[in-house]
């Protein structure tokens, strides 16, 4: 029996990763859970799954974790040093899904201890790729990636014989707009932007995958993880989002994962990794798909394909910024303060006004994080005024 702890429970992807556990039992026991400030659904799965502990982020949802949980003999913490202790606590797998540069700290606890970590939030290899990587080198921990795409390249990739790797092939669903054009993307709606023809994701995830802002940080994290030069990692729009990526040999063999579009597949060969475990997923219908399609991105549609790309380039402190300036911008067109074009010049904005030397230590990645964010915050002030 493995111990689990899930960092952001309550969200989309820890709501799978919970699902999953439950459709087997006698596999996990749960070691903690985590949320923001979500107490009814957090509490409901810590009661549902006996998990040893709960904390909330906000500390002040702790009294009515307290209340929720009165009784059941589940231990309930709150604050952002409670995450981090919970991270801490040894759990054989952590899945690590708090979005946003939160969760990089609790991500290092779970480093520290040793742990097996799924990363399903971006930011600690894109923002802090280079620490993350050396501190899982020098505690022993295991990284394992639950993004679709990347699971692929994992399940595909001969980590023994890199030098026989070719090329990556990302692929991307090009999202909602993918066949409209500049001038028609100018009047999207949030609405529009988190109806997502595929997948069934969070909204700031949703409109990543709409400006292909979510494929550029994916082409930084690809370059983390995999150990080939970043100029041999390709992207490439296909539609049916069945194909999650591939990996090219040199003899001319591809390799590719295919699968539905559904996050509990990667989340499941993450869980029983180096086995596998059964997934509720009905077997693909190849005959009934029919086709699978590819094309070329389009750049100057598309330019957040572009940034992250000369992000990743440069390097230092630049995809850090790339990320911290993207949520910003994200979250001020969630809120109807900017249009959904102004996403991407405002994170170029922010590119081009702060260049920072590159961080050694987390914190000094968080520092970058917080001065990029009030880089582009001041940026979407002009935009609003």
């Amino acid at each position: 029996m493995k111990t689990v702890t899930i960092l952001g429970a309550t969200g989309s992807v820890g709501t799978s990763t919970l699902d999953l556990i439950e459709r087997a039992p006698g596999a996990f026991a749960v070691l903690a859970l985590t949320a923001n400030c979500d107490v009814a659904k957090l509490a409901a799965a810590a009661i549902r799954t006996s998990a040893r502990h709960a904390v909330v982020a906000d500390e002040g949802c702790l009294p009515a974790l307290e209340a929720a949980l009165a009784g059941t003999g589940i231990t309930a913490a709150g604050g952002a040093a409670a995450v981090c202790d919970a991270a801490a606590m040894g759990a054989d797998v952590t899945m690590a899904a708090i979005v946003g540069c939160a969760g990089l700290p609790p991500v290092m606890a779970a480093i520290g201890a040793g742990s097996t970590v799924i990363l399903a939030n971006k930011e600690p290899l894109v923002s802090a790729g280079d620490v993350i990587l050396a501190a899982a080198k020098a505690h022993g921990a295991t990284l394992l990636p639950a993004d679709s795409e990347h699971n692929a390249i994992f399940q595909c990739f001969d980590f023994a014989r890199p030098e026989r790797v070719r090329r990556i092939i990302l692929t991307a669903s090009g999202g909602p707009f993918r066949d409209w054009t500049t001038a028609q993307m100018r009047g999207v709606t949030p609405a529009q932007a988190v109806a997502h023809p595929n997948w069934s994701m969070g909204a700031k995830i949703s409109v990543d995958s709409a400006t292909m802002m979510n494929k550029g940080l994916e082409l930084i994290e690809a370059a983390r993880l995999f150990p080939v030069d970043p100029s041999r990692i390709e992207i490439i729009l296909h539609r049916q989002s069945v194909i999650h990526s591939m990996v090219d040999y040199v003899d001319g063999s591809v390799l590719a994962q295919l699968g539905p579009p559904d996050m509990r597949t990667p989340i499941a060969y993450c869980l029983a990794w180096p086995d596998r475990m059964a997934a509720p997923m009905a077997p693909l219908d190849l005959v009934g798909i029919g086709r699978l399609d590819f094309e070329a991105p389009d750049e100057a549609r598309f330019p957040a394909l572009r940034l992250a790309r000369e992000a990743l380039t440069a390097g230092g402190a630049r995809p850090a910024i790339l990320n911290a300036a993207n949520e910003v911008a994200v979250a001020a067109f969630l809120a109807g303060h900017i249009g959904f074009l102004e996403i991407a010049a405002i994170v170029d904005d922010t590119l081009s006004a702060y260049d920072p030397a590159a961080p050694e230590t987390l914190d000094a990645v968080l520092a970058v994080d917080a001065q990029a964010r009030r880089v582009a915050t001041e940026r979407v002030k002009d935009c609003v005024s």
